[in-house]
């Protein structure tokens, strides 16, 4: 494993185990409703299913969008946590990333962040999440998905978004406390997210975070999907998914978006290690995986995928542990995982740096100096999120393209410069 980087703080447990009954605790959201299984995902169940570290909450519906925030489980059952074991804190995370210096920044920037249906207590889950912690009152504006500050959408709670929706409120505070953050809630279709990332533009937001994914499906089924990724100088992310090697979908296929891959975060002695998460989505984005040949961009130069190569980034994003989250509706502090992390906190950092407008999808990352990637990137050496033959689209340090690996991109930030 990649060591690097002494504790500002030690990690005051992992996550902490309640007697809990069959039924659960009283911080397990409401079923969504039925799922249906995403046929290429269904013969291979991730490593954090098989194992019981997580359970997800939201639907999974063929060629539909899809949150992918896991609520963390030990044993098939959701542990009883506080603020500080329920798994990393901001603080945690900011030491780790080494952005304790740099959390002064981003005053004025506002990230936008695509959500279904309306959380009524979104500022006052927030404002606990953050008064926690010290971060300070968020500058938080909630819109629908055509810019009203009004007629939301009906709650998060008839589409499984609510523990989404706080997770991407609190990584984005927890990486940039002094960005301005626009919370976009639409309705659950695929036209009413597209909806919500054009008016987000309109807005004034510069970075946009997609937490979700239509797995498989390189344009959810509606032609017209890429054409709300692509304005110039704005930086849109989204996360890769939570199922492994070649089950990566829009919008994080696309190469106007930046893929958002995963790393697992451990502490070790007074730093920190970090491995690829075996439940990061990545791979090439061709007919077989997302439906279509997605056009490769003329800065990705690797040899293993002559379509689009998904990921670019990553962050912490595993189940052991994940990071701590606070939701009111489902009893408070409860521990939460997936690439849905990565995204919004890694808004974040590209926050702090004031560099959206250079992003242009990864083309930012695929073009670093190699000086300048071993400097400000964390370059994850060990892991992989499935078999590829040991091929660098599932396999991390391969060396079969310099640094590179699919589910952890170029690497993790070490402060903010390289973004």
């Amino acid at each position: 494993m990649n060591r690097w980087l002494k504790l500002a703080a030690p990690l005051v447990a992992t996550l902490a185990i309640a007697a809990c009954n069959a039924g659960g605790a009283s911080n397990v959201p409401a079923a969504a409703g039925p799922s249906q299984a995403i046929s290429p995902m269904s013969a291979h169940a991730p490593q954090w299913e098989v194992q019981g570290q997580a359970r997800r909450v939201c639907p999974q519906v063929v060629g539909k969008p899809t949150c992918q925030v896991l609520q963390v489980e030990k044993n098939g059952i959701i542990p009883a946590c506080s603020p500080t074991t329920c798994g990393f804190t901001p603080q945690q995370l900011e030491a780790a990333y080494n952005l304790t210096g740099e959390l002064g920044k981003g005053a004025g920037t506002k990230v936008a962040l695509i959500e279904a249906g309306d959380l009524a207590a979104a500022s006052t889950d927030l404002a606990t999440y953050r008064s926690q912690f010290g971060l300070g009152t968020a500058n938080l504006v909630k819109y629908n998905e055509t810019g009203q500050q009004m007629n939301y959408p009906p709650t998060c709670e008839n589409y499984g978004w609510c523990l989404e929706t706080d997770l991407d409120l609190d990584m984005v505070s927890a990486s940039c406390p002094q960005c301005t953050i626009y919370l976009m809630e639409a309705k659950g279709g695929i036209s009413d997210f597209e909806a919500a990332e054009k008016e987000a533009v309109t807005l004034g937001a510069t970075i946009l975070s997609n937490s979700w994914s239509c797995p498989n499906d390189w344009d959810c089924q509606d032609t017209n999907f890429p054409n709300f990724f692509n304005t110039p100088g704005i930086a849109y992310l989204a996360s890769t998914g939570d199922n492994g090697y070649n089950t990566i979908g829009g919008p994080s296929a696309l190469g106007t978006v930046i893929g958002v891959g995963g790393t697992q975060l451990e502490t070790s002695g007074s730093g920190y290690t970090e491995t690829i998460w075996s439940g990061a989505s990545a791979g090439c984005a061709d007919q077989a995986v997302v439906g279509a040949n997605v056009p490769k961009p003329s800065w990705q130069h690797d040899k293993g995928c002559t379509s689009r190569t998904d990921g670019d980034i990553s962050s912490e994003s595993g189940c052991s542990p994940g990071v701590s989250e606070y939701i009111g509706i489902y009893g408070g502090w409860t521990g939460v995982c997936g690439t849905s992390v990565a995204s919004p906190f890694l808004a974040g950092v590209i926050a702090l740096r004031g560099n959206a407008a250079k992003m242009n999808g990864g083309e930012h990352f695929w073009k670093l100096r190699a000086t300048a990637r071993a400097k400000n990137l964390h370059a994850i050496k060990s892991g992989n999120d499935g078999s590829c033959g040991g091929s660098y689209l599932c396999t991390a340090g391969t060396g079969q393209f310099k640094t590179y690996s699919g589910p952890g991109g170029w690497g993790t930030p070490n402060t903010d410069a390289a973004f």
